[in-house]
């Protein structure tokens, strides 16, 4: 009699995650049929750029208030933060191809009518628009695109092949909030171009849906997941996040505007400033990832390491 009930229960539960999470996804829709852009009709990609203006908040860069930011001029600080905001844009259009293809992954398996799988395709629609914006940006800056290194390239590909179902939420979280904390400083400051004001409206309001359909399936996928995959899951999310914070920025912005790369990297590495905005940008999804169970043993390790965790 106790196992007939404990298996009624589990069907129960499970039958409201199920229905809990359509629902999720009947809003979601319904936010992205009033809230979803055109980049390339929405954006002005013909107006030339302002004289005087950042791509990228100062405070953001990398060697903001370091001895070499200070012994830089202005105008070397507004090249690097141009250069900068190319190499996050490239990571950005390498986080959304991975993601692209763990959603694909995600709903292969699912009823191909539910909402949340036509949500799922919506979210990989907005992400293709992310990506050729971004694109558009980079050549438009008239900097160069700026890839991962050829490891963690092919890190990824194998992280990605063998990711759990909640290691790819949690990667698509970690890819999404810290660039989204960044961008929420940038698209209201008027310091910035008018042109990645708008690039970085664009992202932070869509992205909002997306980060929202993320921690909702992970957050019911670490409920009732089996043991092994949660402890895969936080190995795997830990290392993630080794790769992306020493991916963040390409270390051939700094030779490419006539720096040093070794000193540049190494006032980066030491800049209490740099780790400071780093966690901050971070502190929202790890708060919630340890809500979660996420950050525990081992893993929690690997996120101290990679500096995004206090």
């Amino acid at each position: 009699m106790t196992t007939v009930t404990s298996e009624n229960q589990a069907l129960r539960d499970a039958l409201g995650l199920l229905k809990d999470r359509e629902q999720v996804a009947e809003r979601l829709l319904d936010a992205s049929r009033k809230h979803s852009f055109d980049p390339d009709t929405e954006l002005d990609w013909d107006s030339a750029f302002e004289d005087g203006k950042w791509f990228w908040p100062p405070e953001l860069v990398s060697l903001y208030d370091t001895p070499l930011w200070h012994r830089m001029s202005e105008e070397q600080r507004q090249d690097l933060a141009r250069h900068e905001a190319a190499s996050l844009a490239s990571l950005g259009i390498w986080f959304e191809v991975i993601l692209m293809q763990l959603l694909v992954r995600h709903i292969y398996d699912k009823p191909l009518t539910s909402s949340h799988v036509r949500y799922a395709l919506t979210e990989i629609a907005d992400e293709c628009r992310h990506s050729m914006m971004f694109a558009r940006m980079i050549t438009k800056s008239g900097a160069p695109a700026y890839p991962v290194s050829r490891l963690h390239h092919n890190l990824a590909r194998v992280l990605k092949t063998v990711s759990t179902t909640p290691g790819s939420f949690t990667a698509t979280l970690l890819g999404e909030e810290i660039l989204d904390w960044m961008q929420r400083l940038t698209f209201p400051d008027e310091r910035i171009q008018p042109l990645v004001r708008g690039v970085t409206r664009i992202h932070v309001v869509e992205e909002a849906r997306h980060v929202r359909y993320a921690r909702e399936e992970l957050r019911r996928q670490m409920i009732s997941c089996p043991r092994w995959e949660a402890e895969l899951t936080r190995i795997s999310s830990g290392e993630a996040a080794r790769v992306f914070s020493i991916s963040f920025v390409n270390p051939r912005v700094y030779s490419d505007v006539g720096l040093d790369q070794r000193e540049a990297l190494a006032q980066v590495r030491a800049s209490g400033h740099r780790r400071d905005v780093m966690q901050r940008g971070a502190r929202r999804l790890t708060d919630f990832l340890d809500e979660i169970g996420v950050l525990r043993g081992a893993g929690r390790r690997l996120w101290k390491s990679s500096g995004l965790l206090a």
